[in-house]
């Protein structure tokens, strides 16, 4: 895929799941059980254990689908490069690092650095960014989303860290392109039981609540 179809994926199905220090024995049933879901952006992080490993090992897994695959807590240049030549589609960072843009553009992938004031997201959007994440959403709530997105319309939004079940809707109602849900899909109790139809059914039931939310 190019980078417009990437964006395209993201914006869509208005999900990333953010796959934070899962055990590498276990990413494939678990990228298996969320597109089984219907998540179609996977966001592996680089402050999990061996992540180049586990980006290149499901992209194999998931070649010739419309999932994408990428890395999250990029925090620089250097490991923004090692994780798209390891396969990375697209990079999530919860900070603004203006140098992790430029290479990304200069790569042709998506990027989605972290922000949380007025000024770091025009900083972000004139620099190149493809969407910024509104990190940690949970601090500034739904309210902040709504408010910046009267002046700064353009600006594509995914707000990041404490979105749940009972939040996600009133996020896409604010104005916010697509939401990054972690441990709230994730659930730790559910990965440790390996209670893959578990994972399913909570991935479906945030495809639905955007899907309901996105309809009014």
């Amino acid at each position: 895929m190019d980078k417009s179809q990437i964006l395209q994926v993201v914006e869509e199905t208005g999900l990333v799941a953010v796959i934070r220090g899962m055990e590498p024995a276990k990413m494939a049933k678990i990228a298996k059980a969320l597109v089984a879901g219907g998540v179609k952006a996977l966001e592996i992080t680089m402050n999990s254990p061996q992540p180049l490993k586990m980006i290149e090992e499901v992209k194999s897994l998931l070649e010739g689908t419309d999932v994408i695959v990428g890395a999250g807590t990029v925090l620089d240049q250097e490991s923004a490069r090692a994780a798209i030549i390891a396969g990375a589609e697209f990079i999530f960072a919860p900070n603004l690092n203006l140098k992790v843009i430029e290479l990304c553009r200069r790569y042709d992938k998506l990027v989605m650095p972290g922000v949380m004031t007025p000024t770091e997201i025009v900083t972000a959007w004139e620099a190149g960014a493809d969407l910024v994440k509104i990190f940690p959403a949970n601090v500034v709530g739904p309210a902040f989303i709504k408010g910046v997105k009267a002046p700064l319309n353009q600006v594509k939004m995914i707000p990041t860290g404490g979105i749940n079940l009972d939040n996600a809707a009133d996020f896409i109602k604010a104005g916010a392109v697509a939401l990054g849900v972690g441990g709230s899909l994730l659930d730790k109790e559910i990965i440790a039981n390996e209670d893959y139809e578990a994972l399913t059914g909570r991935a479906r039931a945030f495809q639905k609540i955007v899907k309901e939310a996105r309809e009014g």
